[in-house]
């Protein structure tokens, strides 16, 4: 069984997408620390033909707060803010009349708690993309949650039975084949080759929200897009 386990990020680049429809079955690590500044709460849009963050504001986040533990800021003008950007941004797009519900469901799902509210939307954008993929939370899983990074992992693949394990690029400096190898697991990485497509005018911009993709493509050109990796 292939197993992915990543930390929720809201509307990530394609290779996150690529990820999960890699592997039987998809992690969400709810239950480690949320980390200011990364992808969790923001993203990447195409505005004025540069790259723009936008940001979905949470109620008194911290470092030192699991990722379950954290809220969205359940306010109008919070969700209005984020929803305004897309407008602004993509309301040309030719998939424009397509996306933005699903996008403006995902923003205005009625959940407070920052992990049920992420898999929500990484679960109603993956049926929207055709991927298959099981999706569950780390914190469903009885484990040993004294265990961090490398450790907690290989404990996560053994508790599912997994024999392969797929993270993402960045994690070649974090991981060991050797180490997962003991336990007859085998250890891939997942890189992205590279991907372009029509924009609006002006010279391509890469590495946006999956929403860029959704705006620009139709769902068959995306389905070749999900497939354009390589394992190594």
């Amino acid at each position: 069984m292939n197993l992915a386990i990543m930390q929720p990020y809201l509307f990530p680049y394609i290779g996150y997408w690529q990820l999960i429809n890699s592997v039987d079955t998809f992690i969400i690590y709810d239950d480690v620390n949320y980390m200011k500044g990364g992808w969790i709460n923001r993203n990447n849009i195409l505005l004025a033909g540069v790259p723009h963050y936008v940001t979905l504001s949470l109620n008194q986040s911290s470092p030192n707060k699991k990722i379950n533990q954290t809220e969205v800021l359940d306010t109008v003008a919070n969700k209005r803010k984020f929803l305004g950007a897309i407008e602004s941004a993509y309301n040309k797009a030719p998939q424009y009349k397509t996306v933005f519900p699903i996008i403006q469901e995902c923003i205005n799902y009625s959940e407070n708690n920052l992990a049920l509210y992420l898999e929500h939307h990484l679960k109603r954008v993956s049926n929207f993309l055709g991927i298959k993929t099981r999706i569950i939370m780390s914190s469903s899983i009885d484990k040993n949650n004294e265990l961090t990074a490398q450790d907690k992992v290989i404990e996560i693949c053994k508790k599912m039975n997994a024999n392969v394990y797929i993270n993402a690029i960045g994690g070649q400096e974090l991981y060991s084949h050797e180490d997962f190898k003991k336990f007859d697991i085998d250890l891939k990485f997942i890189k992205t080759r590279p991907i372009s497509y029509q924009q609006f005018r002006g010279d391509f911009v890469p590495h946006l929200s999956i929403i860029d993709i959704m705006m620009f493509n139709e769902p068959a050109a995306i389905q070749e897009f999900l497939n354009a990796y390589d394992l190594i």
